[in-house]
């Protein structure tokens, strides 16, 4: 297993590409906190449950993403700023196949 390369567009606009670990089971939120590119404390709120949206992202590329579960459907139905493209990132788990993945961090609320 490899590192793969994801571009994070933070709160401010600024995009990264970071480095994101194949082999230790992470998901794109855990990346972001660990990145540092948003706030401590405002994102990840529930710690990765689908519970809060604090974590919402927009998908930008067109990466073939694993069908929602029930509770992310439900969390977002909920959520703010929700578009077509929204995403909880804590379900979002990094693989090889997500080389290249582009998102954006939804808007704090």
């Amino acid at each position: 297993m490899k590192d793969i390369k994801i571009i994070i567009t933070d709160r401010h606009g600024v995009k990264h590409q970071v480095d994101a670990p194949t082999d230790m089971n992470m998901n794109v939120m855990e990346l972001v906190r660990s990145y540092e590119l948003a706030p401590e404390g405002t994102i990840g709120i529930c710690g990765g449950m689908a519970m809060c949206a604090s974590c919402q992202c927009y998908v930008e590329s067109n990466h073939e993403l694993p069908e929602m579960s029930y509770d992310e459907d439900l969390m977002l139905s909920e959520a703010f700023n929700v578009k077509d493209n929204s995403r909880l990132s804590c379900q979002i788990f990094i693989k090889e196949e997500l080389d290249g993945l582009e998102i954006e961090l939804a808007p704090e609320v």
